[in-house]
């Protein structure tokens, strides 16, 4: 049975009313409790897959003016792979960790409400130099990739989460945010809702403006089959689950 859905409360959600209904002094972080622990443990024995720091990237220069202009989504996505340097920048400028502030609190290159970084960060990846195909995950306190299934059939997968887009199986790499709502909500409790859905655009903004950089195009996926892409990351729908998708290619010419 679909759940009772009006356009009353769809419009409620925009408002910032929430916040009157909340109890804060009843929040987790007002009782005492310790918060989650900002990036998802690793598998023990898991493999951790260092990429190229910042120093070392081989990524042109590129002026913010002209990124923001012509910044535009792209469908069509030409055969080329990306490079390890490509995708680090990539993942540095969408989730990359500036500063640990302590054990529950970093500073990253995307603004989050409370600094709570709700996100973590899947790769769909098809064609990445040194990569096997392979459904990975970024860790940022780490700057590096595990990887999380080595499935045959992602590109049929990720089409099918994505409600039939085949862009997404056609692109080099999708990126496929979930969200941890424990994170925020240890701050925000019942707020917690509309500040994730507002921190997933700053994250896919700033992979709008880095795609610039590299010659790269991606379009934003909102329109998803839940199950699907939750069953996709290995997400159990409720604790983490799947908020945005962005595939990512080369530029078809």
């Amino acid at each position: 049975m679909k759940p009772a859905f009006s356009k009353k409360m769809g419009r409620w959600f925009l408002t910032d009313r929430v916040r009157d209904l909340v109890d804060w002094w009843g929040t987790p972080q007002s009782q005492g409790e310790e918060p989650p622990p900002v990036q998802k443990p690793v598998a023990d024995g898991a493999e951790l897959i260092s990429l190229p720091e910042r120093a070392d990237w081989n990524i042109p220069s590129y002026d913010l003016v002209e990124a923001i202009a012509s910044r535009e989504s792209q469908r069509r996505f030409s055969d080329i792979p990306l490079t390890q340097d490509e995708l680090a920048f990539l993942l540095w400028s969408t989730q990359g960790v500036r500063k640990k502030l302590h054990e529950a609190a970093v500073l990253r290159t995307v603004p989050s409400a409370g600094c709570r970084h709700p996100f973590e960060t899947y790769l769909v990846v098809l064609r990445v130099e040194g990569l096997l195909p392979g459904l990975y995950r970024y860790l940022p306190l780490d700057h590096a990739l595990v990887l999380e299934s080595a499935s045959g059939d992602l590109a049929q997968r990720v089409t099918a989460a994505t409600r039939g887009q085949r862009f997404a199986g056609q692109a080099a790499v999708t990126f496929v945010w979930s969200a941890i709502p424990a994170r925020t909500e240890w701050r925000y409790a019942e707020a917690s809702t509309k500040v994730i859905a507002l921190d997933a655009g700053h994250v896919c903004q700033n992979l709008y403006l880095a795609c610039g950089a590299i010659g790269c195009g991606t379009c934003a996926i909102a329109a998803y089959d839940q199950d699907l892409a939750d069953e996709l990351i290995g997400a159990d729908g409720d604790n983490e689950l799947v908020v945005y998708l962005s595939p990512v290619g080369k530029r078809s010419k």
